[in-house]
Protein backbone atom coordinates (compact mmCIF):
# COMPACT_ATOMS: atom_id res chain seq x y z
CA UNK A 1 0.00 0.00 0.00
CA UNK A 2 1.46 3.43 -0.93
CA UNK A 3 2.46 5.59 2.00
CA UNK A 4 0.25 8.46 0.85
CA UNK A 5 -2.81 6.17 0.85
CA UNK A 6 -1.96 4.86 4.32
CA UNK A 7 -1.52 8.41 5.61
CA UNK A 8 -4.83 9.53 4.14
CA UNK A 9 -6.58 6.46 5.56
CA UNK A 10 -5.29 7.25 9.05
CA UNK A 11 -6.43 10.87 8.68
CA UNK A 12 -9.93 9.81 7.64
CA UNK A 13 -10.16 7.28 10.49
CA UNK A 14 -9.07 9.91 13.01
CA UNK A 15 -11.42 12.56 11.68
CA UNK A 16 -14.43 10.23 11.51
CA UNK A 17 -13.77 8.62 14.90
CA UNK A 18 -13.06 11.83 16.81
CA UNK A 19 -15.91 13.74 15.17
CA UNK A 20 -18.47 10.97 15.67
CA UNK A 21 -17.45 10.48 19.31
CA UNK A 22 -17.67 14.22 19.97
CA UNK A 23 -21.13 14.47 18.41
CA UNK A 24 -22.42 11.43 20.33
CA UNK A 25 -21.10 12.78 23.65
CA UNK A 26 -22.71 16.15 22.96
CA UNK A 27 -26.00 14.50 22.02
CA UNK A 28 -25.95 12.49 25.26
CA UNK A 29 -25.30 15.68 27.24
CA UNK A 30 -28.25 17.49 25.67
CA UNK A 31 -30.40 14.39 26.08
CA UNK A 32 -29.54 14.23 29.78
CA UNK A 33 -30.30 17.93 30.22
CA UNK A 34 -33.65 17.45 28.46
CA UNK A 35 -34.58 14.42 30.57
CA UNK A 36 -33.67 16.12 33.83
CA UNK A 37 -35.44 19.33 32.82
CA UNK A 38 -32.41 21.48 33.58
CA UNK A 39 -31.36 24.23 31.24
CA UNK A 40 -33.75 23.29 28.42
CA UNK A 41 -33.89 25.84 25.60
CA UNK A 42 -36.18 26.22 22.62
CA UNK A 43 -33.28 25.92 20.19
CA UNK A 44 -31.95 22.67 21.65
CA UNK A 45 -34.07 20.89 19.04
CA UNK A 46 -32.07 22.61 16.30
CA UNK A 47 -28.86 21.53 18.02
CA UNK A 48 -30.12 17.94 18.17
CA UNK A 49 -30.78 18.00 14.42
CA UNK A 50 -27.39 19.57 13.76
CA UNK A 51 -25.66 16.81 15.71
CA UNK A 52 -27.62 14.06 13.89
CA UNK A 53 -26.81 15.64 10.52
CA UNK A 54 -23.12 15.88 11.46
CA UNK A 55 -23.03 12.21 12.42
CA UNK A 56 -24.61 11.22 9.10
CA UNK A 57 -22.09 13.33 7.17
CA UNK A 58 -19.16 11.73 8.97
CA UNK A 59 -20.43 8.16 8.64
CA UNK A 60 -21.73 8.37 5.06
CA UNK A 61 -18.49 9.77 3.68
CA UNK A 62 -15.80 9.05 6.24
CA UNK A 63 -16.20 5.25 6.43
CA UNK A 64 -16.29 4.56 2.64
CA UNK A 65 -13.50 7.04 2.05
CA UNK A 66 -11.37 5.33 4.72
CA UNK A 67 -11.97 1.90 3.19
CA UNK A 68 -11.00 3.21 -0.23
CA UNK A 69 -7.90 4.91 1.16
CA UNK A 70 -6.76 1.61 2.70
CA UNK A 71 -6.91 -0.02 -0.72
CA UNK A 72 -10.39 -1.59 -0.78
CA UNK A 73 -12.14 -1.27 -4.14
CA UNK A 74 -15.43 -2.39 -5.62
CA UNK A 75 -16.88 -3.00 -2.13
CA UNK A 76 -20.20 -1.24 -2.86
CA UNK A 77 -22.89 -2.04 -5.38
CA UNK A 78 -25.05 0.47 -7.25
CA UNK A 79 -27.67 0.67 -4.48
CA UNK A 80 -25.02 1.19 -1.79
CA UNK A 81 -23.32 3.98 -3.72
CA UNK A 82 -26.59 5.74 -4.48
CA UNK A 83 -27.75 5.47 -0.86
CA UNK A 84 -24.49 6.58 0.74
CA UNK A 85 -23.98 9.63 -1.46
CA UNK A 86 -27.67 10.56 -1.23
CA UNK A 87 -27.54 10.42 2.58
CA UNK A 88 -24.34 12.45 2.52
CA UNK A 89 -25.86 15.20 0.37
CA UNK A 90 -29.06 15.37 2.46
CA UNK A 91 -27.12 15.41 5.74
CA UNK A 92 -24.75 18.07 4.45
CA UNK A 93 -27.68 20.29 3.49
CA UNK A 94 -29.41 19.62 6.82
CA UNK A 95 -26.25 20.64 8.67
CA UNK A 96 -26.11 23.88 6.69
CA UNK A 97 -29.79 24.65 7.29
CA UNK A 98 -29.57 23.79 11.01
CA UNK A 99 -26.63 26.16 11.49
CA UNK A 100 -28.48 28.86 9.58
CA UNK A 101 -31.70 28.36 11.59
CA UNK A 102 -29.73 28.39 14.82
CA UNK A 103 -28.23 31.79 14.04
CA UNK A 104 -31.54 33.15 12.75
CA UNK A 105 -33.65 32.13 15.74
CA UNK A 106 -30.97 33.33 18.17
CA UNK A 107 -30.97 36.72 16.44
CA UNK A 108 -34.76 36.85 16.87
CA UNK A 109 -34.48 35.82 20.52
CA UNK A 110 -32.09 38.58 21.53
CA UNK A 111 -33.45 41.33 19.25
CA UNK A 112 -37.19 41.16 19.96
CA UNK A 113 -36.89 42.03 23.63
CA UNK A 114 -39.49 44.81 23.80
CA UNK A 115 -43.01 43.91 25.06
CA UNK A 116 -44.74 44.67 21.74
CA UNK A 117 -42.52 42.15 19.98
CA UNK A 118 -42.91 39.35 22.52
CA UNK A 119 -45.86 37.78 20.67
CA UNK A 120 -43.87 37.60 17.44
CA UNK A 121 -40.93 36.12 19.34
CA UNK A 122 -43.12 33.41 20.86
CA UNK A 123 -44.59 32.54 17.46
CA UNK A 124 -41.13 32.33 15.93
CA UNK A 125 -39.91 29.97 18.63
CA UNK A 126 -43.01 27.78 18.21
CA UNK A 127 -42.24 27.42 14.49
CA UNK A 128 -38.86 25.78 15.11
CA UNK A 129 -40.18 22.24 14.61
CA UNK A 130 -41.94 23.17 11.38
CA UNK A 131 -38.84 24.95 10.08
CA UNK A 132 -36.64 21.92 10.74
CA UNK A 133 -39.16 19.61 9.05
CA UNK A 134 -39.32 21.85 5.99
CA UNK A 135 -35.53 21.99 5.74
CA UNK A 136 -35.18 18.20 5.84
CA UNK A 137 -37.99 17.81 3.30
CA UNK A 138 -36.38 20.35 0.99
CA UNK A 139 -33.03 18.57 0.97
CA UNK A 140 -34.65 15.15 0.60
CA UNK A 141 -36.46 16.35 -2.53
CA UNK A 142 -33.74 18.48 -4.09
CA UNK A 143 -31.06 15.81 -3.72
CA UNK A 144 -33.31 13.07 -5.12
CA UNK A 145 -31.63 13.57 -8.51
CA UNK A 146 -28.19 12.69 -7.11
CA UNK A 147 -28.66 8.86 -7.20
CA UNK A 148 -29.53 9.05 -10.90
CA UNK A 149 -25.93 9.89 -11.76
CA UNK A 150 -24.13 7.60 -9.30
CA UNK A 151 -22.98 4.05 -10.04
CA UNK A 152 -20.71 1.53 -8.38
CA UNK A 153 -17.03 1.16 -9.24
CA UNK A 154 -16.40 -1.74 -11.60
CA UNK A 155 -13.28 -3.06 -13.20
CA UNK A 156 -14.99 -2.90 -16.56
CA UNK A 157 -15.97 0.75 -16.19
CA UNK A 158 -15.41 2.83 -19.28
CA UNK A 159 -13.20 5.57 -17.85
CA UNK A 160 -14.20 7.96 -20.61
CA UNK A 161 -17.81 7.96 -19.38
CA UNK A 162 -17.29 7.83 -15.63
CA UNK A 163 -15.95 10.24 -13.06
CA UNK A 164 -13.88 8.59 -10.37
CA UNK A 165 -15.26 9.37 -6.88
CA UNK A 166 -12.79 7.03 -5.16
CA UNK A 167 -15.31 4.45 -3.94
CA UNK A 168 -18.07 5.12 -6.47
CA UNK A 169 -18.42 6.54 -9.96
CA UNK A 170 -20.32 9.52 -11.29
CA UNK A 171 -21.69 9.75 -14.79
CA UNK A 172 -20.12 12.51 -16.88
CA UNK A 173 -23.14 14.51 -18.02
CA UNK A 174 -23.55 17.42 -20.38
CA UNK A 175 -21.87 20.64 -19.25
CA UNK A 176 -25.09 22.65 -19.48
CA UNK A 177 -27.02 20.16 -17.33
CA UNK A 178 -24.16 20.00 -14.85
CA UNK A 179 -24.12 23.81 -14.67
CA UNK A 180 -27.90 23.87 -14.12
CA UNK A 181 -27.68 21.42 -11.22
CA UNK A 182 -24.73 23.30 -9.72
CA UNK A 183 -26.66 26.57 -9.88
CA UNK A 184 -29.70 24.98 -8.22
CA UNK A 185 -27.66 23.51 -5.35
CA UNK A 186 -25.62 26.71 -5.00
CA UNK A 187 -28.76 28.87 -4.89
CA UNK A 188 -30.11 26.98 -1.89
CA UNK A 189 -26.74 27.12 -0.14
CA UNK A 190 -26.42 30.85 -0.81
CA UNK A 191 -29.87 31.50 0.67
CA UNK A 192 -28.86 29.80 3.91
CA UNK A 193 -25.51 31.59 3.95
CA UNK A 194 -27.21 34.97 3.43
CA UNK A 195 -29.54 34.24 6.35
CA UNK A 196 -26.56 33.18 8.43
CA UNK A 197 -24.58 36.33 7.61
CA UNK A 198 -27.59 38.58 8.22
CA UNK A 199 -28.35 36.97 11.57
CA UNK A 200 -24.70 37.11 12.63
CA UNK A 201 -24.49 40.78 11.69
CA UNK A 202 -27.64 41.55 13.69
CA UNK A 203 -26.28 39.70 16.72
CA UNK A 204 -22.96 41.52 16.53
CA UNK A 205 -24.74 44.90 16.38
CA UNK A 206 -26.99 43.99 19.31
CA UNK A 207 -24.03 42.76 21.37
CA UNK A 208 -22.10 45.95 20.61
CA UNK A 209 -25.00 48.15 21.67
CA UNK A 210 -25.53 46.06 24.79
CA UNK A 211 -21.86 46.42 25.67
CA UNK A 212 -22.04 50.19 25.30
CA UNK A 213 -25.08 50.34 27.61
CA UNK A 214 -23.36 48.14 30.18
CA UNK A 215 -20.23 50.29 30.14
CA UNK A 216 -22.39 53.37 30.61
CA UNK A 217 -24.39 51.93 33.51
CA UNK A 218 -21.72 50.11 35.48
CA UNK A 219 -18.85 51.86 37.10
CA UNK A 220 -15.26 50.87 36.42
CA UNK A 221 -15.02 49.17 39.77
CA UNK A 222 -17.70 46.67 38.85
CA UNK A 223 -17.31 43.80 36.42
CA UNK A 224 -20.69 43.16 34.79
CA UNK A 225 -21.62 39.53 34.32
CA UNK A 226 -22.63 38.22 30.92
CA UNK A 227 -26.26 37.16 30.65
CA UNK A 228 -27.14 33.62 29.48
CA UNK A 229 -28.47 35.12 26.23
CA UNK A 230 -25.15 36.86 25.61
CA UNK A 231 -23.15 33.68 26.28
CA UNK A 232 -25.45 31.70 23.97
CA UNK A 233 -25.03 34.33 21.27
CA UNK A 234 -21.24 34.17 21.61
CA UNK A 235 -21.40 30.38 21.25
CA UNK A 236 -23.54 30.55 18.12
CA UNK A 237 -21.34 33.24 16.57
CA UNK A 238 -18.32 31.02 17.20
CA UNK A 239 -20.15 28.08 15.65
CA UNK A 240 -21.19 30.12 12.61
CA UNK A 241 -17.64 31.43 12.12
CA UNK A 242 -16.30 27.88 12.24
CA UNK A 243 -18.92 26.71 9.77
CA UNK A 244 -18.25 29.59 7.37
CA UNK A 245 -14.49 28.92 7.30
CA UNK A 246 -14.96 25.17 6.78
CA UNK A 247 -17.69 25.68 4.20
CA UNK A 248 -15.61 28.18 2.24
CA UNK A 249 -12.68 25.76 2.01
CA UNK A 250 -14.96 22.85 1.12
CA UNK A 251 -16.79 24.84 -1.57
CA UNK A 252 -13.53 25.97 -3.11
CA UNK A 253 -12.20 22.43 -3.48
CA UNK A 254 -15.59 21.07 -4.61
CA UNK A 255 -15.94 23.74 -7.29
CA UNK A 256 -12.36 23.26 -8.41
CA UNK A 257 -12.96 19.50 -8.65
CA UNK A 258 -16.01 19.96 -10.90
CA UNK A 259 -13.79 21.61 -13.51
CA UNK A 260 -12.17 18.24 -14.26
CA UNK A 261 -13.74 15.09 -15.64
CA UNK A 262 -10.94 13.14 -13.96
CA UNK A 263 -9.94 15.03 -10.79
CA UNK A 264 -6.64 14.07 -9.22
CA UNK A 265 -6.35 11.76 -6.22
CA UNK A 266 -5.25 14.47 -3.81
CA UNK A 267 -8.00 16.86 -4.95
CA UNK A 268 -10.80 14.34 -4.33
CA UNK A 269 -9.48 13.38 -0.89
CA UNK A 270 -8.83 16.97 0.15
CA UNK A 271 -12.36 17.96 -0.90
CA UNK A 272 -13.83 15.16 1.24
CA UNK A 273 -11.57 16.06 4.15
CA UNK A 274 -12.65 19.71 4.06
CA UNK A 275 -16.32 18.72 3.69
CA UNK A 276 -16.14 16.70 6.92
CA UNK A 277 -14.18 19.26 8.90
CA UNK A 278 -17.18 21.15 10.33
CA UNK A 279 -19.03 18.03 11.56
CA UNK A 280 -15.80 16.99 13.27
CA UNK A 281 -15.00 20.35 14.89
CA UNK A 282 -18.46 21.72 15.74
CA UNK A 283 -19.27 19.47 18.76
CA UNK A 284 -16.06 20.53 20.50
CA UNK A 285 -16.88 24.20 19.82
CA UNK A 286 -20.27 23.70 21.50
CA UNK A 287 -18.80 21.69 24.37
CA UNK A 288 -16.26 24.43 25.09
CA UNK A 289 -18.74 27.30 24.71
CA UNK A 290 -22.02 26.00 26.20
CA UNK A 291 -21.94 26.59 29.99
CA UNK A 292 -24.63 23.94 30.57
CA UNK A 293 -22.46 21.24 29.02
CA UNK A 294 -19.37 22.50 30.84
CA UNK A 295 -21.20 22.37 34.19
CA UNK A 296 -22.47 18.88 33.42
CA UNK A 297 -18.96 17.65 32.61
CA UNK A 298 -17.62 19.31 35.77
CA UNK A 299 -20.34 17.70 37.91
CA UNK A 300 -19.72 14.26 36.39
CA UNK A 301 -15.98 14.63 36.85
CA UNK A 302 -16.41 15.66 40.48
CA UNK A 303 -18.67 12.70 41.25
CA UNK A 304 -16.30 10.25 39.55
CA UNK A 305 -13.39 11.71 41.50
CA UNK A 306 -15.28 11.44 44.81
CA UNK A 307 -16.29 7.86 44.01
CA UNK A 308 -12.68 7.01 43.21
CA UNK A 309 -11.53 8.47 46.51
CA UNK A 310 -14.15 6.45 48.40
CA UNK A 311 -13.03 3.22 46.69
CA UNK A 312 -9.39 3.87 47.54
CA UNK A 313 -10.27 4.73 51.15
Amino acid sequence: MPSRALTMGIIFVSQTGVGFLGNILLLLCYGFLSCTGRGIKHMDLILHNLIVANCLVLLSRGIPQTMAAFGLKYFMDDFGCKLVLYVHRVARGASLSATSLLSGFQAITISLSSPQWMELKVKALKSIRLSILLCWTLHLLVNSIVPMYITAMRESNNNTEKRDLVFCSGLVIDKSISLLYSMMFSFIDVLYLVLMIWASGCMLIILYRHKQKVLHIHSKSLSPKCSPETRATHSILMLVSTFFCCYALSSFFTFYMTLFDKPSWWLVNTSVLMGSSFPCVSPFVLISRDPRVSRLWYTCGTKINDFHKQVIA
